[in-house]
């Protein structure tokens, strides 16, 4: 069977020129059971209003259900107690305000991550250091000399560390044992 007719008012019904019978004409077509493959994907777009439930209205009652019960309300008024607050809604700004310093370090450490200069990497390039001493046995007192100079200061450094905890308890003042 040949549907030119149905695909031309289609074609119509997308441009957005076709008439409110001619769209009608779309409904009842498509609220045929039997239909061929190639339209049945639309199908749902113009057998919707048919199928789909009426929306729920209010009643002609509706305002002075509304009315009444106001007029109850004011008429039972009793005190109003204020609403306890929870402890976390009392510690929402400070908690607000956590997060926004959180989010800022963070972005601040990003920024400062970004912006480093290369930094030097970790791998040696022996091939660009030179030797500094044509004769190794120079260059053995050299170092030598060197390490006797940090083994001096780190011999200094434990001298002072152990005179300092051998000092007896009685030098140490002691401001409760002080009389006026």
């Amino acid at each position: 069977m040949d549907y030119k007719y149905i695909e031309q008012l289609l074609d119509r019904y997308w441009r957005c020129e076709t008439s409110l019978e001619e769209e009608n004409i779309l409904r009842a077509f498509f609220s045929q059971k039997v239909l061929p493959a190639e339209l049945s994907k639309y199908r749902d777009l113009f057998v919707y209003e048919q199928t789909s439930t009426k929306e729920d209205v209010l009643g002609d009652d509706f305002d002075e259900k509304i009315l009444s019960m106001i007029d109850n309300d004011e008429q039972q008024e009793a005190p109003a107690k204020p609403a306890a607050r929870r402890m976390t809604i009392r510690l929402m700004p400070l908690f607000k305000a956590a997060a926004m310093v959180a989010f800022i370090v963070t972005l601040g450490n990003a920024a400062q991550f970004a912006t480093k200069k290369d930094a030097p990497s970790d791998e040696i390039n022996y091939s660009s250091y030179k030797d500094t001493y044509k004769d190794p046995s120079v260059a053995y007192d050299k170092v030598e000399s060197a390490l006797e100079l940090v083994s001096e200061g780190m011999s200094q450094a434990q001298a002072a560390d152990t005179a300092s905890f051998s000092q007896p308890a009685s030098n140490i003042n002691n401001d409760s044992t002080k009389t006026e």
